[in-house]
């Protein structure tokens, strides 16, 4: 039932974005043959192009890598803390590298910023072996969960994107989609935000390789990547007044050009849209007969957010529609209502209302001691 209300949600919201994502191209000037915009909190895709197209994805590859890390410190699975020590295969990696050697030790959090800042292909071998025991076990990790997160177009072989063997690929929706997943681990850009830093003890210094984050305001992250085949590639959020965009880029010609690309991309958003609580105040309970409890609270299904252009939002109208009662059992997730969003007078979507916790009907006991208890209440003994 959730599901299929999350589905129906979608749909409703869809209109807008599916009409820009099917060719209004002159709302943006994007030179990249692959690229999408996207709003963190309700994964709305605002602008598409070579969306679905499978390509190389480079060090962009490591946006699964810090996914699968950042999922495993939160589940306690490893530490921030833990020791790593690297091995050979880990300190033979090519490409950007921080030259970790052979039986050197680094923290599992040294590794995820070296990864963050400066790509480093040994630190991301070194925590995939850490891990999973091996990179081909991690990878097969990486290629579990893309499946998990439903990215049809995605296949790994890899844990860094330094190799652009045939088999290696995805595509910028499905980039787009882990690195929303990725930013829900909020402790992630303390990493990703870091412009220059330093590891062992101050003797290596690191500069982040996304030089966005000194160009475009709010800039939280996330991965650049570049190689021959795959050209300049970029996975890049920002954040302003609580809303966070994710602009994704493939098969750039040049670092700026990728970086001009996600730069219209956000800055469009940023001028154009803005995300609004999908009810402005409380919503009152609703009635059950028959349950041990006598109510239960209706919630907007869903994140609780809708992205409106910022037209729409200025004269926003919101109906809410909740009956006096319903008969237990209530069920977790039921819908008991709907809210209508509506502008200059054009109904914007229809939202399901649904019940935040069941309730069960009560038994043959549960309904003689509710009788007893109303009993009660209607004769009060006398002191």
């Amino acid at each position: 039932m959730k599901r299929i209300i999350a589905l129906a949600l979608a749909l409703a919201l869809a209109g807008p974005a599916a009409a820009l994502a099917a060719g209004q191209d002159a709302a943006v000037s994007v030179a990249a043959p692959c690229a999408v915009l996207m709003e963190k909190v309700t994964g709305r895709v605002l602008y598409a192009r070579g969306e679905s197209e499978q390509r190389a994805p480079a060090s962009v590859t490591k946006v699964m890598t810090l996914l699968l890390a950042a999922e495993a410190v939160d589940s306690g699975a490893i530490s921030l803390e833990d020791t790593v020590t690297a091995s050979e295969r880990a300190s033979s990696m090519g490409g950007s590298q921080i030259w970790l050697e052979a039986g050197e030790q680094m923290s599992v959090s040294e590794l995820i910023k070296c990864i963050a800042v400066v790509s480093a292909n040994d630190c991301a071998v070194a925590l995939a072996e850490h891990m999973a025991g091996s990179e081909s076990a991690f990878v097969e990790r990486m290629n579990a969960r893309a499946s998990e997160l439903g990215l049809s177009g995605t296949h790994f072989t890899n844990c860094t994107g330094l190799f652009d063997d045939a088999g290696h690929y995805t595509c910028a929706l499905d980039i787009a989609v882990m690195s929303r997943e990725l930013l829900k681990h909020d402790w992630i850009k303390d990493y990703t935000t870091i412009w220059m830093d330093s590891i062992r003890n101050g003797e290596f210094g690191l500069s982040n390789t996304n030089h966005l984050l000194r160009s475009l305001p709010g800039c939280t992250g996330l991965k650049t990547g570049w190689t021959t085949r795959a050209g300049y590639c970029i996975s890049a959020s920002a954040e302003r007044d609580g809303t966070e965009y994710i602009a994704v880029v493939m098969g750039a010609e040049s670092s700026d050009s990728r970086n001009a690309d996600v730069t219209a991309l956000i800055e469009y958003a940023f001028a154009n849209w803005t995300l609004c609580p999908a009810a402005d105040s409380a919503l009152p309970p609703v009635r059950v007969t028959g349950a041990a409890l006598d109510s239960v609270q209706p919630v907007v299904s869903g994140d609780g957010y809708v992205l409106l252009e910022l037209d729409r939002a200025r004269t926003l109208e919101r109906k809410v529609e909740l009956p006096d009662s319903v008969e237990a059992p209530v069920s977790e997730g039921q819908q008991l209502g709907t809210l209508t969003l509506s502008s200059g007078g054009e109904v914007l979507c229809t939202i399901p209302l649904v019940a935040l916790s069941g309730l069960e009907r009560l038994g043959a006991g549960g309904v003689l001691l509710e009788m007893l208890r109303l009993l009660l209440n209607l004769y009060p003994s006398s002191t």
